[in-house]
């Protein structure tokens, strides 16, 4: 057989969620280039490849040139890693250069340092025959070659030298500077590029993207990713095309007679539900109601808070009537808090695609409730992306079956100035609109379904009040007119308003 018909070796990287975006790992026996500023993650993403080797029973070598050796086994244990099956190779200046006597040479200094860490750095490999090798960083190299066509040779040297020795490398490159030369670029078989960001506010930002991958069909773009114990976790870009699923076509019915009535039944499996209003309508009650009546069909549902923490949504439940406490210990209804500041919108995109997979060996969720998309909105570092991300993890949802339902405050209370911090009224498969309106010398609010797109609705307007009792939902408001404009014109009789449960009586 042709040995270029031979299926390519691919090599894990450790870290799942890159391997996912290299579509398997690495192809073997390359030298590939790991590029990234100081803090970005650089070092942590390469012990993690050569534990993946070490627990495959793979040699592994990691040769430093900056750091010693104390400083990458400080590293690992900050990860609660054992690097004793681990080679590691310290290639640093020594405290003899120190001395005035290093100094007197007839030889540039660099002459010297170049031929001596290169022979070195050979010397070891030929001892270790290892499988997997990691040099950090090409930036010492650099310095000490003083010039670029001398830097591009001896890398070149280099990679000759490891393709005869079947062994895949990681050359780590700190890209402190912004000289950009390119030279290792052009010359390695595959880049990866690590960044940090600074946030004006919260916590930086991690990403990384593929630059570069000969013969590998990897994701693009940029994939978030944070560093935590135990090493990368990595967030791919959410790709609502390559997930696809088989599910019924039914109805998610709310319980509450009136909401059912509205919806002439419920909502559809496969669905997103936009729930759009001023503050105080009514949008986090009723997105509880259907979480509450999933559970009750036993369903799972995955509830990510961002206004309000955990212990507030459980006491404001309980106070409505709905019996959250038995749901949440039965794991039927999983409430998770979302502080916006500390989270990237790629990590929030994977959170709820693991829910929904049951990555965690929890059921895989059929419902999930995001109040409110103004907070997913600040975990945004660029909000111009957010439709187009959010586009994406509402195909997937749908494809995947679930019913997903979003509230979105509106700005203004009442008359025509309401506006929503971004339109995302025609990605949403259902529209629910909530309203104050003033009738009677009260306040009240009112509840229409304006859009859905996969069944019948009602059309009518009806007022809403909620109590301990639950949601109440009045009789068509037939008798005003302008309602959703928040100053109605009285018509006629106002018998239909629910003054009787507004009065408490």
């Amino acid at each position: 057989m042709d040995v270029s018909d031979e299926p390519e070796l691919l090599l894990n990287m450790g870290v799942p969620g890159l391997d996912n975006i290299l579509r398997g790992g690495l192809p073997s026996d390359c030298v590939y280039m790991v590029t990234g500023t100081p803090g970005s993650g650089k070092t942590t993403l390469a012990l993690q490849f050569l534990m993946e080797g070490a627990q495959r029973g793979e040699s592994s070598l990691y040769v430093t040139l900056s750091e010693t050796r104390r400083e990458i086994l400080k590293v690992a244990k900050s990860h609660g890693w054992d690097l004793s099956s681990i080679h590691i190779c310290e290639l640093i200046p020594s405290e003899k250069n120190l001395g005035a006597d290093s100094q007197l040479t007839v030889f540039h200094p660099s002459e010297l340092e170049l031929g001596e860490t290169t022979e070195a750095m050979i010397s070891e490999v030929d001892r270790c025959r290892p499988k997997r090798v990691v040099l950090d960083s090409l930036s010492e190299l650099r310095l000490v070659a003083q010039n670029p066509i001398r830097y591009r040779r001896q890398i070149l040297a280099l990679k000759q030298y490891f393709a005869g020795r079947d062994c895949t490398v990681l050359m780590l490159d700190d890209k402190a500077d912004s000289e950009g030369d390119g030279q290792m670029e052009s010359i390695a078989h595959g880049v990866i590029l690590l960044e940090q960001l600074a946030n004006q506010y919260g916590a930086e930002r991690r990403r990384l993207r593929i630059v570069k991958m000969r013969g590998v069909s990897f994701r693009g773009g940029y994939h978030d990713f944070v560093i935590r114990k135990g090493g990368l976790d990595v967030f791919p870009r959410l790709v609502a095309n390559e997930h696809h699923g088989e599910f019924p076509e039914k109805d998610l019915a709310s319980g509450n007679a009136g909401l059912d009535a509205l919806l002439c039944g419920g909502l559809p499996f496969g669905t997103s539900t936009l729930l759009l209003g001023p503050a105080g309508t009514g949008k986090s009650t009723v997105s509880t109601q259907f979480a509450v009546a999933a559970a009750r069909q036993g369903l799972r549902t995955v509830m990510f808070v961002f206004d309000e923490n955990i212990g507030t949504f459980r006491s404001r439940s309980r106070k409505l009537g709905f019996a959250v406490d038995s749901f949440m210990e039965s794991g039927h209804l999983s409430v998770q808090q979302v502080d916006p500041a500390e989270l990237s919108s790629g990590e929030f995109a994977t959170i709820v695609r693991r829910a929904v997979d049951g990555t965690h060996g929890d059921r895989p969720a059929k419902v999930i409730v995001v109040d409110s998309l103004n907070g997913y909105l600040n975990a945004m570092p660029e909000e111009k992306f957010l439709t187009a991300q959010l586009h994406e993890l509402l195909a997937y949802l749908g494809q995947k079956g679930v019913v997903t339902l979003l509230t979105v405050t509106q700005s203004g209370m009442v008359g025509s100035n309401m506006h929503s911090p971004v339109d995302t009224t025609y990605l949403a498969d259902n529209v629910i609109l909530f309203r104050y309106f003033e009738a009677r010398g009260r306040v009240r609010r009112a509840i229409s379904v304006v859009k859905k797109r996969s069944g019948k609705h009602e059309t009518t307007i009806r007022e809403m009040h909620v109590d301990d009792l639950g949601i109440h939902i009045g009789e068509p408001l037939e008798e005003f007119q302008g309602v959703l404009s928040g100053i109605p014109t009285f018509m006629g009789d106002a018998s239909h308003l629910l003054k009787k449960v507004a009065d408490g009586k």
